[in-house]
């Protein structure tokens, strides 16, 4: 988020300015409701990250007993990686779009 844009807090909240930039951000609704998404998306992550790991492991020995790469295994692989760097980049404030199930799509499992 770059400077020159403000927060979605301050554009559509349409509350009262007080002056004191802290005090309005605890009263802020808006601050709020994006805490409580990044809660929920927190634990999202936690899964997604055991999801990715499950799936690690399955391609590993897929490889292992087959000698081949499963392309359905890598495309999940692929599709739980983005899934988590979107909500990365949520909990970072790097976007305000919320990942898949609070706003966005499931990501695609091709590379992108």
């Amino acid at each position: 988020m770059s400077n020159d844009n403000p927060p979605a807090d301050e554009v559509f909240s349409g509350e009262k300015k007080t002056g004191n930039p802290v005090e309005e951000n605890l009263k802020s609704g808006t601050t709020w409701m994006r805490a409580l998404f990044m809660v929920i998306s927190w634990i999202f992550l936690s899964v997604a990250t055991f999801a990715g790991a499950v799936i690690v492991v399955i391609g590993f020995f897929w490889v292992l007993f087959t000698g081949e790469v499963n392309p359905q295994i890598r495309e999940a692989g692929q599709s739980v990686a983005t899934y988590i760097y979107n909500i990365t980049r949520y909990l970072t404030y790097n976007t305000d779009e919320k990942p898949f199930p609070l706003g966005g799509e499931w990501p695609s499992g091709s590379a992108e």
